[in-house]
């Protein structure tokens, strides 16, 4: 049985709308901003950041969050064996604390199912909060043999099933399986600049 439950996302017309877009290179500075603010300085060290580092996320399911043409939320997917199941994994989700009472979450969580279901992904993985995100279907239920390269709180080690039977199975490590991250090229003036320096 597949949980997936999808929910609109379009915003309201109203003083607090905001829109949810692809991400673009000119939102990565106001991103990264954002997740020292919602994560700390840590967040580098913890688990899944380091399963991400260095991968792209996957096509089409980088998101962000724009309100009055500031960055207030974002949510990125990546390429993960699951097991030896091919799934994404979700994260981080954060949200700009002037915008957590407007839905933003919610909205950047509903338009990735449905964008991650619509390009045919079979499943979504997180570690996160069970409470948050069993609105959406995340559940325990088929997570339970898989393991994290690093500590993890197993209660938090969440699944859902975009396709039904996509997790049947799963067992062992979460291991990255996405594209390296290209790293921005510099300009041959840069390059000189940065060697004199």
């Amino acid at each position: 049985m597949t949980a997936f439950r999808s929910v609109t996302t379009a915003p309201h017309r109203t003083a607090a709308s905001f829109a949810i877009r692809s991400e673009r290179a000119s939102d990565v500075a106001a991103r990264e901003t954002l997740l020292d603010a919602c994560f700390g300085d840590n967040r580098h060290e913890r688990t899944c950041q380091r399963l991400r580092d260095g991968r792209a996320p996957a096509a089409g399911l980088a998101l962000s969050a724009v309100r009055g043409g500031a960055l207030v939320g974002t949510l990125r997917l990546w390429h993960v064996s699951a097991g030896g199941r091919d799934a994404l994994m979700l994260g981080p989700l954060a949200v700009a604390r002037e915008a957590r009472s407007l839905g933003v979450g919610a909205a950047l969580m509903n338009a990735a199912l449905m964008i991650a279901a619509s390009r045919g992904h079979g499943a979504v993985i997180l570690l996160g909060d069970a409470p948050y995100y069993a609105r959406f279907g995340f559940s325990v239920a088929q997570t339970a043999k898989l393991e994290l390269p690093g500590a993890f709180a197993r209660e938090r080690l969440l699944g859902l099933e975009l396709v039904e039977g996509a997790l049947d199975g799963a067992a062992g490590p979460i291991r990255a399986t996405g594209a390296r991250e290209r790293k921005a090229r510099r300009s041959r003036k840069e390059r000189l600049v940065s060697c004199a320096a």
